[in-house]
């Protein structure tokens, strides 16, 4: 490819609205243009790195068995309405009416629609195990999309559904898709990591992230550097970090602490250490009827150490809440409590309620908690002697550094990472809401065990590069690059000497099936050094008319401090001796 017959639209500045250096550098080098809010335009620079990217997924993807097909952007309304998820998805799924007024949604997931083709198409247990894929432009309606292409309303998404005849098989291709995202990863030039993760709303009770290591991601990933052990932080086990309960040692006091409302506050003015504080957090679960109405609410008080978070997806695991829960009103605390937060805690209650306790909490003795009453707290708190045992005990709460590893292995440490690839063994959840069955060698009905993953294309593109820059732009792995490398010949469009060098040399590399791109626009060293650089092309050659006199090209890579002096012939058999590791 020539630049002159390419389109490049490099910017000096990113627009304001650029958050993070993806965005920043996506705007820059020309990769995207915003057309609306989270929706892009993926200009031809961008649009290269994303079929490389989608290149290397089908080919593996196709090497584990998956069969590519292609499921439509708008699907009917009834195919997710069989499921419930037309209505519990809320406003995340797009819903569009037709001109006869029928109900359809723009895709943000196909498990509704690849289900239905299952049901249809997949008779007989011979016919499988079966693993349908497409990539496909995905829309889901953030209600603040922001961070560029990290997490925008309009994106590219390889999605991925096996259908096997029992759980043994579901996990054979469970197995084989994660083997296959190991590859895709690998193969993208990435650092990441594998985690066990949270099923959420796509549902099931087996599932992974692929997270891209970068001091940005929006997600905690916790892991042990000892053993394997890897977990988003939304399922990370946290362990007791008392090993038993002690003896009572104080006497229980109501203590005054006015106008101190937060354990780090109490703790201080109490010359205590914020571990020997409670924390108190009220939540509600509402009992719904057939209608949606409100019916019933039951009232339940969390208790974590102060120095810890509470972990809602944990706490939606506890037998109560499993149905959905919500933080209580200010109305419903006072009614329950007797006084507004702050100072609330698991003695003295107005009402009843359920209490459940983290792990820790559970075995704490002496402890600090609110006394109810504004302004006061107890202090020398101990179960069994002053509260009765907590209703529950429960893993509740987040993991923080320094933590026991689940695995017993070691501490546990915390990182960032992106989100770019998820797995998820469904079990018989949609194929039964869906009645999506086959008949066994018996001649009788099953339902299909499912399995979905999902590769985030465009947001690969964002990880990628915030994982990899510099203060001058773009560093691409190999594989991803818009171009291998980028031959900017000094003064072409003077130097007769120079231009039969750079075409020769194109030539070349073109030849040897190298990506190459040949600078012909004319513009001056500075300027042309500082677009591939901000592009982010791996590999430079820059040939000049005192470079030749010397019988000489200047190699650079993008990660290089210096360029190094070459002759064509040592470029060319440094290349076909992969010293150089140049993508073709």
């Amino acid at each position: 490819m020539k630049a002159s017959q390419f389109f490049i639209s490099t910017l000096k500045e990113a627009p304001a609205d650029a958050e993070v250096v993806s965005h920043k550098l996506m705007m820059r080098a020309g990769l995207i243009k915003r057309l609306g809010a989270g929706i892009y335009n993926y200009m031809p620079m961008g649009l290269r790195v994303i079929r490389k990217v989608e290149a290397i997924i089908r080919e593996e993807m196709n090497s584990a068995g998956a069969i590519e097909l292609l499921m439509p952007l708008v699907q009917p309304a009834e195919l997710w309405q069989e499921t419930g998820r037309f209505d519990k998805m809320g406003p995340e799924l797009l819903r569009v009416k037709d001109r006869h007024d029928r109900d359809f949604i723009i895709q943000p997931t196909s498990e509704e629609v690849v289900t239905d083709i299952a049901r249809q198409e997949l008779k007989s247990y011979r016919a499988l195990p079966k693993n349908f894929y497409h990539i496909q432009t995905k829309f889901r309606d953030e209600r603040r999309p922001r961070f560029g292409v990290m997490r925008g309303r309009e994106f590219t998404m390889k999605d991925a559904y096996s259908f096997d005849r029992d759980a043994e098989a579901a996990g054979q291709s469970y197995e084989k898709m994660y083997a296959a995202y190991v590859r895709i990863f690998d193969r993208l030039g990435l650092h990441f990591r594998a985690v066990a993760a949270d099923t959420g709303a796509i549902g099931g009770d087996r599932s992974h992230e692929f997270q891209v290591i970068a001091d940005t991601g929006e997600d905690a990933i916790v892991y042990c550097p000892e053993s394997s052990y890897a977990a988003n932080i939304e399922l990370a086990e946290a362990l007791p970090l008392i090993a038993h309960r002690a003896a009572p040692t104080m006497p229980l006091s109501k203590t005054p602490t006015p106008g101190k409302s937060t354990c780090e506050d109490v703790a201080a003015l109490l010359g205590l250490p914020l571990s020997q504080t409670v924390k108190s957090l009220v939540l509600a679960a509402d009992e719904v009827n057939a209608e949606g109405k409100v019916v019933a609410t039951e009232i339940w008080l969390l208790l974590v150490r102060g120095d810890h978070n509470l972990n809602e997806v944990k706490a939606g695991k506890v037998p109560g809440l499993k149905g959905g829960f919500r933080f209580a009103t200010a109305t419903e605390i006072v009614d329950h409590f007797g006084c507004p937060p702050g100072y609330l805690g698991p003695i003295e209650l107005k009402r009843p309620l359920k209490v459940v306790a983290d792990r820790t909490v559970a075995v704490m003795s002496d402890f600090v908690c609110g006394a109810n009453e504004s302004g006061l707290h107890f202090t020398g708190v101990n179960w069994g002697r002053d509260l009765p045992e907590p209703d529950q005990v429960a893993d509740i709460r987040d993991v923080v550094e320094g933590d026991p590893s689940p695995d017993g292995q070691g501490t546990l440490a915390i990182q960032r990472g992106i989100e770019v690839g998820h797995v998820f063994y469904l079990g018989t959840k949609y194929s039964q809401a869906m009645n999506a069955t086959f008949l066994d060698e018996t001649g009788r009905s099953k339902f299909f065990e499912m399995g979905c993953y999902g590769i985030g294309v465009t947001r690969i593109v964002g990880a990628a590069i915030e994982q990899n820059h510099d203060d001058r732009g773009i560093i691409w792995p190999a594989a991803m690059a818009p171009f291998s490398l980028v031959v900017c010949p000094i003064g072409m469009d003077r130097s007769e000497a120079v231009r039969e060098a750079a075409e020769s040399l194109y030539v070349s590399l073109k030849e040897r099936g190298i990506d190459v791109l040949l600078d012909d626009r004319g513009e001056r060293p500075g300027a042309m050094f500082a677009d591939w650089e901000l592009v982010g092309v791996p590999h430079r050659v820059v040939i000049s008319d005192r470079g030749l006199k010397e019988g000489r090209l200047e190699y650079q890579g993008r990660r290089d401090r210096e360029p190094t002096s070459l002759s064509s012939t040592e470029l060319l058999q440094r290349i076909d001796d992969g010293v150089l590791e140049i993508a073709g």
